[in-house]
């Protein structure tokens, strides 16, 4: 904590099928965005007072539960109850000693109607099996057991009929060892640094796609439509696609959403938009789609921090470069060769494939807000001429408010 100013963190847990099922809030503190906590009951209110003051419940949490660790002094206390018990599982931290006294209150916030979760389990002791009548989810670290303990552990849990929850998952092998042990649930940075995402494919988003065939129905405004396909990453990048090809003119290069639209022209975007929804497979929409989201939240945070630093001339070439830097892992295509496609301005290219110039650094600070260690968001913000962090997570926190508007 430097004085009021702290990052939220919010990395996704996904289901079997790598939708978005709930978000881990953390707390974050130094310059770094390290999680450097000296008093556990200290962060837990910290992250519960923001997400209700600052950020606001509901945009946080985008529709999804919110996994909120609890420290033993934090668990004992009725300010917990504050919660809605709907929209949060109470995680109980590995360091809270599993007396009676705390199964006690384990009781009695069952009865409250909470979920309760056991956080970074590595083992099953006799006051683990006592409790586990009351909990609904077990977090197993998969970092801390070697795969024959995961694979008995497992085993061992199966008969208590909780939901399983593989957390630190890193690599893809990690991941595919624990969906085969039929985990329910995953969590990691194989999911949250999307680089590591592969091996699926992503759809369009049929309500996107309807939402799109019904602005171009009744003759939308442009600005309609673009605020539309500012929320769809994945139906961008086909427009994009099919505004460049060999069919259009390509003396001039897009540098923006409205470009693109003005330059296929509403038939053709008609068509575009009849042919995917024809083609369309499922319904794997920006809220369910953990990468696609965060696609959104860099557009609209690169947008706002363009606003922020008085470069509102670029708002536009911003928000392309934020919702464009996730590309490569959602289409599971090396960034340069879908850039190659899209003729994208000069200055958006150099920022998406060597993070150079203004949009790059802002790019950078985006990512680096995303994880722990790295590069300084300290200075990366004092190359942009950022006045404070209290300035950034407003930015943060009104991208997370704008990209729930569409879960």
């Amino acid at each position: 904590m430097v004085g009021n100013q702290f990052f939220l963190g919010r990395q996704p847990i996904v289901g079997r099928d790598n939708e978005l099922v709930a978000y881990e809030f953390l707390f974050r503190s130094n310059e770094t965005n390290a999680a450097v906590i000296a008093d556990d009951v200290m962060a837990s209110a910290a992250v519960i007072q923001y997400l209700f003051s600052g950020l606001g419940m509901d945009a946080a949490l985008g529709g999804k539960r919110g996994f909120i660790n609890l420290s033993e002094e934090l668990l004992m206390s009725e300010s917990i109850e504050l919660l809605p018990q709907d929209k949060v599982v109470l995680e109980i931290l590995e360091t809270v000693p599993l007396t009676p006294r705390v199964a006690a209150r384990c009781g009695e916030l069952k009865n409250l109607g909470y979920t309760l979760a056991l956080d970074d389990i590595t083992e099953l002791t006799p006051a683990h099996r006592n409790l586990m009548p009351l909990i609904d989810v077990v977090k197993l670290d998969v970092l801390g057991m070697p795969p024959e303990q995961i694979a008995a552990m497992v085993v061992e849990l199966k008969p208590f009929e909780v939901t399983l929850l593989a957390e630190k998952i890193d690599t893809m092998a990690q991941h595919a060892f624990c969906h085969g042990l039929d985990f329910d649930l995953f969590q990691g940075f194989f999911f949250a640094r999307p680089v590591m995402l592969t091996g699926r494919t992503v759809q369009p988003s049929a309500l996107g796609l309807l939402n799109l065939l019904g602005l171009i129905a009744r003759d939308a405004e442009i600005e309609e439509i673009e605020e539309a396909l500012k929320q769809a990453p994945d139906l961008t990048v086909h427009l994009l696609k099919i505004a460049n090809s060999a069919a259009f003119n390509l003396s001039r290069k897009i540098s923006s959403v409205r470009g693109a639209i003005a330059r296929l022209g509403r038939i053709q975007l008609n068509r575009l938009v009849q042919i995917m929804m024809f083609s369309q497979q499922n319904d794997i929409g920006v809220a369910a789609n953990p990468l696609l989201q965060t696609a959104v939240i860099r557009g609209r945070m690169m947008e706002g921090l363009a606003d922020l630093i008085g470069c509102g001339a670029i708002r536009n070439q911003a928000f392309m470069t934020g919702m464009l830097s996730l590309m490569d892992a959602l289409f599971q295509q090396p960034l340069g060769e879908i850039l190659a496609t899209l003729n994208l301005e000069t200055t958006i290219q150099q920022a998406l494939l060597g993070r150079e110039g203004q949009l790059g650094v802002m790019l950078r600070l985006i990512e680096a807000s995303e994880r722990i260690g790295g590069e300084s968001t300290i200075s990366l913000m004092a190359r942009l001429g950022l006045p404070d962090l209290d300035a950034f997570n407003r930015v943060h926190a009104e991208a997370l408010a704008w990209s729930g508007h569409f879960s």
